[in-house]
């Protein structure tokens, strides 16, 4: 008769709400035990039970950036019965995300975000408010390299990681799972878990680590099909209740097989490993550019033939002016402050090297072009096509075009840029700024007092390269493909100069045209050999 209520009831509510298994909280039974009629009694369930059903988990992140943004909007729309709140104290940034002008570009990002707006995705500034309501607190916050004291120019400063924690407990009124989505140092969960734990007030909270595995410009596509989700939690029967109140809300879209479950450190580590591993091919394929260019080699039939190889594949094998982006280099600097805190400096030096060639490729393209135009561009126009650091967003963040650009200004050159994505703010500040203080919050980034006299911002690549000596491709656009080069060169100054930094031209066609060609890792023009460049 009790099983008969308990049937009439759930039925009722079926009506109403969409129910997952996740949403009915049964009272925990002890391992190892299998309850009968006499020793559990039904009573004991029936009673508590419309207090346990819920009728939306109410998910809460914090940042609302390149990471939080994307990923909140595709579980608004895979998970209708998932309430999802993105938060950020930048009222521009909200305000962005909340008009048809979003704060970032990226191809699908605007369908996804005008589907759910509104119905169970929200844009607020409003951080405690929803922090307070949510189940599950994602932080997607900043998490810069150091500048100065212990670690600086390696360690990652968790100041903003700090922060959020104090408040999710100060605000918090209810048990919350509260889940690393930024790129974290190893064991920060663990001192995350202490600060929450001894501001906690009798509130639990379980940390788990869900690190993120985008790639900018196919974000969209990255989340609606993952390789893999990685959800990292304590071994213990709490942690494993987080874990698994986290993989029921991917599994609405993704394939069980495809989400795995570790320990908090393996989660952790695998997003540094991960991202050193792809930045390890580019730097791989980088080095072999330089001897093929020595040779005669070409690096694209040299890559073609090694990634034929299935135990190798050919991602990431394309020689480009060095890899950029807001993940790989810091990620690999954090990777290497990690071993040698850990006694492990051979460990350390290995990963060094990744970073020294990417420098390494980005100077030679710079002392190829000085050296290739009678060893000066002082006062020589160059124009720079492409600022974000690969096509399909406007994300300049580490951008090689900022170390080619700030190489060629120290030489006086004059330089017009076109991007179709960067805006002449963006790259104002870009050129401006030191060394990794574009990862801190817009309003705690310096102001650029004065912009850079000799760095002009062009409408379109014809209006960039009109009178210039030479043109620097350095983002791979597929508009450049398909420019009127024939018309590109009456307007340029003589001899004419092509340095492809991502092998987008052909490169032999030019040549036809009258350009004086170079690209990375290819056998280089007559006039090359004659000027050779000092790296």
């Amino acid at each position: 008769g009790h099983f008969r209520k308990i049937k009439r009831y759930i039925n009722r509510f079926y009506d109403h709400t969409v129910i997952t298994p996740s949403a009915i909280n049964f009272p925990a039974i002890p391992y190892n035990t299998h309850p009968t009629t006499t020793e559990c009694e039904p009573e004991s369930y029936a009673a508590p039970l419309h207090h346990k059903i819920k009728k939306m988990v109410k998910i809460c992140c914090i940042g609302a950036g390149y990471v939080g943004g994307p990923t909140m909007a595709v579980i608004a729309l895979k998970c209708p019965n998932v309430e999802v709140a993105v938060v950020d104290i930048s009222v521009p940034r909200i305000t962005a995300w909340n008009s048809d002008q979003l704060p970032i570009y990226e191809p699908g990002l605007d369908e996804v975000v005008k589907q759910c707006r509104g119905k169970n995705l929200f844009f607020s500034t409003d951080v405690e408010k929803h922090v307070r309501e949510a189940d599950i607190v994602f932080v997607s916050v900043n998490t810069p390299t150091k500048t100065r004291g212990l670690g600086a120019g390696k360690a990652a400063d968790l100041t903003y990681w700090e922060s959020a924690a104090r408040m999710i407990a100060d605000v918090s009124v209810s048990d919350k799972i509260v889940v690393e989505k930024s790129t974290v140092p190893v064991k920060t969960a663990e001192a995350i878990e202490k600060i929450l734990t001894h501001n906690s007030k009798g509130i639990k909270f379980q940390i788990l680590s869900n690190p993120e595995f985008l790639a900018e410009g196919t974000a969209i596509d990255d989340l609606f099909n993952p390789d893999r989700v990685l959800i990292g939690g304590r071994e213990t029967p709490q942690g494993f209740t987080a874990v698994k109140a986290l993989k029921d809300v991917y599994a609405q879209w993704v394939p069980e097989d495809r989400i795995l479950t570790t320990n908090l450190w393996s989660a952790e580590l695998t997003k540094l490993a991960a991202n050193a591993f792809l930045a390890q091919r580019i730097s791989s394929v980088n080095a072999m550019s330089a001897l093929c260019e020595a040779t005669g080699a070409n690096v694209s039939e040299v890559s073609y033939a090694v990634g034929k190889d299935s135990r190798i594949g050919p991602k990431f094998l394309n020689s480009s002016v060095g890899f950029g982006g807001s993940c790989f280099q810091k990620d690999i600097l954090n990777l290497v402050y990690i071993c040698e805190c850990n006694g492990l400096p051979e460990v350390a030096e290995y990963w060094k090297q990744v970073i020294k060639i990417n420098d390494y490729q980005k100077t030679r393209f710079v002392n190829r072009i000085v050296s290739s135009m009678f060893n000066t561009v002082s006062n020589k126009k160059i124009a720079v096509l492409g600022f974000a650091f690969k096509k399909d967003t406007g994300d300049t963040r580490e951008t090689p075009a900022i170390d080619v650009c700030k190489g060629l200004l120290g030489d006086k050159a004059r330089i017009s840029i076109y991007d179709p994505q960067v805006t002449e703010e963006q790259i104002q500040r870009d050129l401006t700024m030191n060394k990794f203080d574009w990862d801190h919050p817009l309003h705690l980034q310096p102001m650029s007092p004065t912009t850079v006299k000799q760095v002009s911002v062009a409408w379109d690549a014809y209006a960039a390269t009109k009178d210039a000596h030479g043109i620097c491709l350095l983002t791979e656009w597929d508009e450049f493909k398909t420019l009127d080069y024939e018309r590109i060169f009456e307007n340029m100054q003589k001899p004419a100069f092509v340095f492809d930094g991502r092998n987008v031209v052909d490169a032999e066609k030019l040549r036809k045209i009258g350009f004086i060609v170079y690209s990375i890792g290819k056998p280089l023009d007559q006039w090359l050999k004659d000027m050779p460049a000092l790296a």
